[in-house]
């Protein structure tokens, strides 16, 4: 029995940050719900001559059609080639450290936490490493179960720590911004740092949340709530 390939979008742009904002409008669909690989970096030339546009390929889950139904690989199977694939980067990364799978329950995500010792190296800095490492595990995952597949990364419980910074930081601006009237911008993160934000402050009588910026320059903004 075959299991469903995911979809495949080609898109061009001026540079890349042009070409995946691009595709991403069409799909209406955020950077943290795809796979992106960049095919050209394009090349603007010299007086307009030899110019050539960026191009990118985006991964994106298939959407069931008619009455067919949706072949889901089984849990253990994604559970088992997941961990495989991130034991498989770290060794061939020269690093000796313990992968434990951590089922989801209710609306979580798989996640695989990476244990052993002095593993800084795989955070970097505000986790950029982390999420570089997540994103190429994803991709071979993906590719290996033919479909979208989506699980969390984590290094020592850095993600619920990091997360709970977040929150405390969430609660603080908002009550600076609910005292000031004035709105007050967050430094860029990515998508999921940004979730974090909205779904902390999302109840709060004072203040609301809205994101601002494209890419990597995408932040939360806090404003006093009208």
């Amino acid at each position: 029995m075959q299991r469903r390939k995911h979809n495949i979008l080609e898109v061009s742009g001026q540079d890349v940050e042009e070409a995946i904002a691009r595709g991403l409008a069409q799909l209406g669909l955020s950077r943290d719900e795809v796979l992106i690989e960049v095919l050209n970096r394009g090349r603007r030339g010299v007086l307009g001559l030899g110019a050539e546009p960026a191009q990118v390929r985006i991964l994106y889950p298939a959407e069931e059609e008619g009455e067919e139904e949706p072949i889901p690989s089984p849990a253990e199977e994604k559970s088992q080639i997941a961990r495989a694939t991130v034991k498989e980067l770290l060794e061939k990364m020269g690093i000796q450290a313990q992968v434990t799978v951590h089922e989801p329950q209710e609306d979580q995500l798989l996640t695989l936490d990476i244990r052993g010792e002095d593993l800084s190296i795989l955070i970097g800095p505000r986790g950029e490493t982390l999420n570089a490492l997540q994103y190429i595990a994803r991709l071979i995952v993906s590719r290996e179960l033919l479909r979208w597949v989506t699980f969390f990364l984590d290094v020592e419980g850095y993600r619920q720590r990091r997360a709970k910074e977040l929150q405390d930081m969430a609660r603080r601006v908002a009550e600076r911004v609910a005292l000031s009237k004035q709105p007050l911008a967050l430094e860029p993160m990515p998508a999921h740092e940004r979730r974090i934000i909205h779904i902390t402050l999302r109840d709060h009588p004072l203040a609301t949340t809205q994101s601002v910026g494209q890419g990597e320059h995408r932040r939360v903004t806090i404003l006093p709530r009208e």
